[in-house]
């Protein structure tokens, strides 16, 4: 994995760092572990827990249809196979303080580093669809959500981010600041402001009345157009790329199953996607293989080397059409039997020397060399074509 073996800055740290960051900072969604993996490979310093991209891998709604502990349970893999900071988006809090308290508690024992939450009703439904005819929280009832997950944090550096939906609702600039406001007095450590406008116009006048009271955090998902300088301008702290990685992927799944499907064959695919190889890489294959040196005791380095190339003449019928090792006893051929038992003593690399028939000695597991001249030989000249795999 891409963990580090010694933490050197926590990964509360870290995001803190991104939130009070002087400079325009950036995390990209991540909804398992191989996508948080890539997020991290990618070189971004962070992740977005994207309630929407993890309800879609679950294949249910974003509607609080995937609960809070199945969530919780997928960060886990997304934080154990990374080393930067992950910020949940957290939905409303999966309830009211006092499963926000619990929640926060369960995101810090998975090194968590911060959770987003918004001022809407549980169970919410996600801000695109008709975000204006969704109810918004009481204001003291959400703050008294944020006391509660500030007071339940054991690390100082723990992030809540308090997610405002007054514009996303329709209540416009006021409500919006005045919100803002009340949770960052309640203890948030970051505002989001979010917009459903294909412009960016609100959240530029929300930003500009802000005046950095806090850090200012955006999901510019509609208003992706927006040249990234005028967020600088701005003064907004960190820039959060909501859903791109599951909308791809998703795009490219389509693609690539239609094209098996018509086409009945992997030939105009096998080009176009990961290889078997990078796959392994993002689940940390290599490491594991030297953890395996380390720890894993090898009960043998032994490596057999079997003869199996005469016919067997005197068993008749029996050989006809394969030499003698592939005959078969109780359900099992000769040579089945022989390598359960080599297995068995922990010899697990073996070469069989075929001659008669050598296509039917087609077992899983075996190295096989080909003496040509089986029926001149004697078992000395047979052993000699194995001679590479001596030690």
């Amino acid at each position: 994995m891409s963990k580090n073996s010694q933490k050197v800055i926590s990964k509360c740290k870290q995001l803190r760092s991104l939130l009070e960051s002087n400079e325009l900072e950036f995390i990209l969604e991540a909804h398992n572990g191989i996508s948080a993996s890539i997020v991290e490979s990618a070189g971004f310093k962070g992740i977005w827990g994207s309630g929407l991209a993890m309800s879609a891998q679950f294949g249910v709604r974003d509607s609080n249809e995937a609960s809070w502990t199945q969530v919780v349970d997928m960060l886990e893999f997304m934080s154990d196979a990374t080393s930067i900071p992950i910020l949940l988006d957290g939905d409303t809090g999966y309830g009211n303080f006092n499963n926000m308290r619990r929640l926060v508690v369960k995101l810090e024992q998975r090194d968590i580093a911060g959770v987003c939450i918004e001022d809407k009703q549980f169970p919410k439904t996600n801000s695109f669809i008709d975000g204006n005819k969704q109810p918004l929280a009481d204001i003291d009832e959400f703050c008294g959500k944020i006391k509660a997950g500030k007071d339940s944090q054991t690390d100082d550096d723990f992030s809540i981010v308090a997610r405002v939906e007054a514009l996303i609702a329709g209540w416009g600039l006021t409500e919006a600041l005045k919100r803002a406001e009340a949770y960052r007095q309640a203890g948030a450590d970051g505002i989001l402001i979010h917009s459903k406008l294909s412009r960016p116009d609100e959240i530029l006048a929300f930003a500009k009345e802000w005046a950095g009271r806090s850090p200012l955090v955006i999901v510019p998902t509609k208003y992706y157009s927006t040249p990234t300088d005028a967020f600088r301008k701005a003064g907004v702290d960190l820039v959060i790329w909501a859903n791109h990685l599951i909308r791809s992927s998703v795009q490219e799944m389509e693609k690539t199953s239609k094209a098996i499907f018509d086409s009945e064959s992997l030939a105009d695919v096998e080009d176009k996607i990961a290889s078997v190889d990078h796959i392994f890489q993002l689940q940390g294959a290599e490491e594991l293989s030297q953890a395996q040196d380390k720890y894993l005791v090898q009960k043998s380095d032994i490596h057999a080397v079997i003869l199996a190339a005469s016919r067997g003449s005197e068993l008749r019928e029996l050989t006809h059409d394969k030499p003698k090792a592939m005959i078969s006893i109780g359900g099992k051929t000769l040579l089945g039997r022989l390598m359960e038992g080599l297995k068995r003593a922990g010899i697990n690399k073996s070469t069989v020397i075929a001659g008669y028939k050598a296509e039917a000695i087609d077992l899983l597991g075996i190295e096989k060399c080909i003496n040509e001249d089986y029926e001149k030989g004697d078992e000395l000249q047979t052993l000699i074509c194995a001679e590479a795999n001596f030690q």
